[in-house]
């Protein structure tokens, strides 16, 4: 069975933009899935990218054209200037590492909080939301705070991870038992043929 290292950030339009077609990949491919969320500005900076705000603004400017086309492909609803981005995503991700550590639907947790971003302009890093968002994805509220200590682990552990593995943005796909590795959204399909393969 295959196990899929997925790294992300709880920000991140282009991990929003990709819904649950991960998940459905891996069910039919009988893979599991580790959610590994990160600090996507560190990773930038630790891997030479630049933060929105420091890229050329040709660069921000294709980055919105190539949203909107995305969200139109994809049928999913993506306001551009969300009224909540840039987000602190650590406490968001703390949670998505505590709930994994306990079971349940990490996916659909992960999956609502980007949706919360992109979709519905809330703010994820703001403690009501995230207990909100918990309950609703089947988890326990108090999860916000029991998992913070070893979330804040967890969290920097995903990014010297990440580093090591040569990750370099999100969403960013790493099959385990092959190293083969799979950065973006659209790359999805890659994916999913290359786990037909094994």
């Amino acid at each position: 069975m295959a196990q899929i290292d997925y790294f992300l950030a709880t920000a991140s339009p282009w991990c929003y933009l990709a819904g649950d077609r991960l998940e459905r990949i891996a069910e039919r491919h009988g893979a599991t899935i580790a959610y590994r969320p990160l600090d996507m500005p560190q990773l930038f900076g630790r891997t030479g990218g630049l933060p929105l705000p420091q890229r050329h603004e040709s660069r921000q400017d294709y980055r919105l054209q190539e949203l909107t086309r995305w969200s139109a492909h994809l049928e999913m609803p993506l306001t551009l200037r969300p009224a909540h981005f840039p987000v602190n995503m650590a406490p968001s991700s703390y949670a998505v590492i505590a709930a994994q550590a306990e079971g349940g639907d990490v996916a659909g947790l992960v999956r609502a909080f980007l949706r919360a971003v992109w979709a519905e302009e809330r703010d994820i890093a703001d403690d009501a939301t995230i207990r909100e968002i918990l309950s609703a994805t089947g988890h326990d509220p108090a999860l916000a705070d029991r998992g913070l200590f070893t979330g804040a682990e967890q969290y920097g552990r995903n990014l010297e991870d990440a580093v090591a593995a040569g990750v370099f943005g999100v969403p960013f796909y790493i099959v385990r038992e092959t190293g083969q590795k799979f950065w973006g959204q659209d790359r999805l399909d890659f994916l999913d043929a290359h786990l037909a393969s094994l």
